[in-house]
């Protein structure tokens, strides 16, 4: 009897839904800023949502969430380094709905707030000039491997002291 678990092996095996799924993909690289719910790509796939979802991250390591957070910190990283615009439409040009969420998870992703991006980028920027444009954006991709949340369950691990331990004299 066939299986009908999907392995990793069926994505590169499969060219037609390896076409398909770079179809969704190039869409996310194309409008990072849009809503891309899995439903929306699913259809640009021509898949359904579930075999979507388990496809993509079998084939790019990632789930097309995570991917399309990676593509707009990537954009917000080069919009701080090369423009003047604030961080108020930088979040909002690259699709975050809200401010807060943007910093947070900019900060999540990243280690350091927009702002301090900003300075850090700008400070180092005239070493990158000489560097092909692919292999910065490569270098500087965020790693979304690992759950945000994670990250920072990861992060706060060992900062906030037990309130029940109580120092004997």
């Amino acid at each position: 009897m066939p299986s009908h678990d999907f392995d990793s092996a069926d994505v590169s095996q499969d060219p037609a839904l390896l076409r398909r799924l770079l179809r969704a993909k190039d869409r996310m690289d194309a409008s990072s800023h849009e809503d891309w719910p899995v439903s929306r790509l699913a259809e640009v796939s021509g898949v359904s949502e579930a075999h979507f979802a388990r496809s993509f991250k079998r084939a790019f390591g990632i789930p097309p969430h995570r991917y399309l957070l990676t593509r707009r910190i990537e954009q917000a990283v080069t919009l701080l380094r090369d423009t003047d615009l604030s961080i108020t439409d930088i979040a909002f040009v690259t699709g975050w709905e809200s401010l807060g969420t943007f910093g947070r998870i900019f900060r999540d992703i990243t280690g350091h707030s927009p702002g301090a991006m900003r300075i850090e980028s700008r400070a180092g920027n005239s070493a990158l000039d000489r560097m092909p444009a692919c292999v910065l954006k490569a270098a500087q991709r965020p790693d979304l491997t690992i759950a945000v949340l994670e990250k920072r369950r990861r992060g706060a691990k060992g900062t906030v002291r037990p309130s029940s331990t109580k120092e004997v004299t």
